[in-house]
């Protein structure tokens, strides 16, 4: 847990009292490669800090499985569509790797968040954040080539290509595995 409060500082300090009171409210969960955290078509109760491991978020479309994100070390997960709108969710996030997680329940966080402001100050920190991420990919994917992708993946993400499967990379840059694999051999 004390990588989730060294992470946490580096978007806001909490008082003591809110850390206890958020400490207090998280639950270790520790699930294997290829579990689902999330499913599509079921609310998603829980906002998830990633301490280990790695996982996908993605969606079926027209049978085929779309991977648009990637989770890793010290980042939070959820399908914040659903956590947030509390309707089902659109998206599937599947484990890639054996997962260690810290969750903390919506009405739980609804809680913290009316008693403790620099709480609620650290939830708007991290939406902002995930906001951010967003509309980069969006960018990325909407105004640069397939070849421009991969390049931009390599230069600020190397990591994705050392522990994801290249079926799921080429899924998440829009393009095939054939097109990834001419790609790669080019570069």
């Amino acid at each position: 847990m004390n990588s989730f409060f060294e992470h946490i500082n580096k978007y806001h300090c909490l008082s003591e009292k809110a850390k206890e009171a958020l400490e207090g409210q998280l639950s270790k969960v520790e699930l294997p490669k290829n579990a689902l955290l999330v499913q599509e078509h079921k609310v998603c109760n829980y906002l998830y800090f990633l301490e280990s491991g790695c996982l996908r978020g993605f969606y079926n479309l027209d049978g085929k499985e779309v991977t648009y994100w990637f989770g890793f070390e010290n980042s939070f997960v959820t399908s914040f569509y659903s956590f947030a709108s509390r309707k089902p969710s659109f998206e599937n996030i599947q484990l890639l790797e054996d997962c260690t997680l810290w969750a903390v329940s919506y009405q739980a966080l609804q809680n913290l968040y009316d008693q403790y402001a620099d709480i609620e100050r650290l939830g708007r920190i991290v939406h902002e954040k995930y906001y951010i991420i967003l509309e980069e990919r969006f960018v990325a994917n909407h105004f640069k080539d397939a070849k421009e992708r991969y390049e931009n993946l390599i230069e600020c993400s190397p990591h994705i290509l050392q522990r994801a499967p290249l079926g799921h990379i080429a899924s998440y840059l829009g393009i095939s595995q054939e097109t990834l694999s001419r790609i790669r051999g080019k570069i």
